[in-house]
């Protein structure tokens, strides 16, 4: 099986005993999130961070050229279409659901190597993802036991179908999205929040004002907060 590394950050405390995999989007890749890390040491001193690239490269993007990577091809991917007629979202994220099965496997074989290295349980992880990432994220936690300590996705989506009879832990998820995102449509959040809902995982989002496909200061700063939280939660109100 084709194996997974990226930038990473060590505690800043010297010893790790949380770790936070960032998950980064379409077309970049681990370099595009690790950045994230620096603005939450100060929060998780004593968390590791890690980025790992995706392990697919997009066909035809420019060689020598950084970023490039995806988690699953996009090529049924259309959020005009999502807007137009909401009814095909079910449809289309099934199939996105299908293409993202490998790099899944992939990414879970991942999580428990990164797990084994720090000498951590697995609810000291948290996944972190923006865009495909947050696919990615919310897919691959959802199905793990133990169940991560927290889920924080930006700008992104649940895949597929059958989340009620593959869920093995219900960690807390924070979901955060701008309302002028014009990739990934914000009506797409609310459709994770509901099937999260329906699947009995607590789950909590903030909407950016005016924000597109991207993360801002406000994001930010929730996102760090929570992370702290659930991680405190965790492990019993010990940070």
């Amino acid at each position: 099986m084709q194996t997974l590394d990226g930038p990473r950050l060590p505690a800043a405390t010297g010893r790790a005993q949380k770790l936070v995999v960032l998950l980064h989007g379409y077309g970049a890749d681990g370099n595009d999130l690790i950045e994230l890390g620096m603005q939450w040491r100060r929060l998780l001193p004593d968390a590791a961070f890690v980025a790992p690239h995706a392990p697919g490269r997009i066909p035809g993007f420019p060689p020598g050229m950084g970023g490039g990577r995806q988690w699953f091809a996009l090529d049924a991917y259309d959020p005009d279409l999502l807007r137009r007629d909401p009814h095909q979202t079910a449809a289309i994220y099934a199939q996105m659901r299908d293409a993202a099965l490998p790099s899944a496997a992939i990414l879970d074989a991942f999580l428990d190597a990164e797990l084994a290295k720090h000498d951590l349980p697995g609810n000291r992880l948290a996944l972190v993802g923006f865009s495909q990432g947050t696919m990615m994220a919310l897919h691959v936690g959802l199905r793990r036991s133990p169940a991560p300590a927290a889920i924080l996705g930006y700008s992104g989506a649940l895949l597929g179908a059958g989340l009620e009879q593959d869920i093995r832990g219900r960690p807390p998820v924070l979901l955060i999205h701008g309302d002028a995102d014009d990739i990934v449509p914000v009506e797409a959040m609310h459709a994770a929040l509901n099937r999260l809902g329906e699947a009995g995982c607590p789950a909590r989002f903030h909407v950016s004002p005016g924000l597109g496909h991207g993360i801002a200061m406000d994001g930010l700063e929730l996102g760090g907060g929570f992370l702290a939280e659930s991680f405190s939660a965790a492990a019993g109100g010990a940070v």
